[in-house]
């Protein structure tokens, strides 16, 4: 077991804790611990924090009911900072927000990773700009009843392929299936956060097949 005393506090004490979402991977906040903030956090499985403007301890949701349950902490190399994993209930942000970084500074040249959540903002950013002859757009202006046919549209797509037993098919028909879904996610303000959190609040059991008794 990891003895906390082997952690480097700065010289008032306090250690910076990068706090990521367990489900998303997203930074949501860099707050600060001292030593007994951090054995408040692991001793109740919820973030608690020193707060540097207050000059006091901070359980995080006290007032806001915004709770962060803790799956781990880890120490970095120097063993001079923390990441702290966590279920999160509501805003990490004081704002309102999901996390504390929204504000882009500067965007490189590099392409980014792709990722759904890119998607999704290439998506959303169609809906609001209406970028004459994209498809995306053509969708919205179109309206709900467009998009959910669509939808449908490609469930079948999907299914005939799957049948066909035609791998590279099937996975073309997907990718156009997850494509217009997010659309849908996006007319109705749907985020991806809301379906990581309902699939992560599901308890899967696994039941074996009873079998009769042969007499």
């Amino acid at each position: 077991m990891f003895n906390i005393d082997e952690l480097k506090f700065d010289e008032k004490g306090l250690i910076p804790a990068v706090v990521v979402d367990a489900v998303t991977k997203k930074v949501l906040t860099v707050a600060y611990m001292n030593k007994e903030s951090l054995e408040i956090s692991m001793k109740e499985g919820t973030t608690c924090f020193w707060s540097r403007s207050r000059k006091c301890l901070w359980r995080k949701g006290e007032t806001s009911g915004n709770k962060q349950h803790i799956v781990s902490i880890t120490a970095d190399c120097d063993r001079d900072a923390l990441t702290v994993v966590v279920h999160k209930e509501g805003p990490a942000c004081h704002l309102g927000t999901d996390s504390c970084f929204n504000e882009v500074i500067y965007e490189g040249d590099a392409d980014g990773e792709f990722s759904l959540d890119a998607l999704m903002k290439v998506i959303e950013g169609r809906k609001i700009e209406k970028k004459e002859g994209s498809y995306t757009t053509y969708l919205f202006e179109k309206g709900i009843d467009k998009i959910l046919k669509k939808v449908g549209e490609e469930c079948t797509e999907v299914i005939i392929a799957g049948k066909a037993n035609d791998k590279a098919e099937t996975i073309y028909e997907i990718s156009d299936l997850v494509y217009h879904v997010m659309v849908l996610m996006i007319e109705m303000g749907i985020s991806l956060d809301d379906i990581n959190r309902e699939l992560a609040s599901r308890h899967v059991i696994d039941h074996k097949v009873k079998q009769e008794k042969m007499v």
